[in-house]
């Protein structure tokens, strides 16, 4: 992970911390200790490339039709996420406008394509993830 996070910025790592269940954290290589620390037990890990700070050309690239997960940081550093439709968008671009930045990732496991997965393992090294 070190070495991914040494030739990027910042990668988007989702948390799965329970079924159906999860968070999302903008991993550095100056917060990956703390980042770590906070981390539930058994969790499922999925990395993802960074968040793009044009908001305004994620929002474009939204599809026409079909759910994605949509994934902003605040000014604050806080990450929120929604599964949005096309239903959704006018509304999305009024809640997102003054964030920091975004992304869309797919919400269908034949159309996730990320960076790296992993099950974290319990503190004495054991993979117990009921994943």
């Amino acid at each position: 992970m070190r070495t991914e996070l040494a030739s990027r910025k910042a990668v988007l790592l989702e948390e799965g911390y329970l079924r159906n269940a999860a968070r999302f954290h903008r991993l550095t290589p100056q917060n990956l200790d703390a980042v770590r620390a906070s981390l539930s037990p058994r969790a499922l890990l999925t990395v993802w490339p960074d968040l793009n700070p044009d908001v305004g050309a994620v929002l474009a690239t939204l599809p026409d039709e079909g759910s994605v997960e949509f994934v902003w940081e605040m000014q604050n550093g806080t990450i929120r996420h929604a599964v949005v439709d096309d239903t959704d968008h006018r509304e999305l671009a009024a809640l997102v406008a003054d964030t920091r930045a975004a992304c869309a990732l797919p919400v269908y496991v034949d159309e996730r394509q990320p960076l790296l997965c992993a099950a974290l393992p319990d503190s004495d090294g054991v993979l117990r993830a009921r994943w």
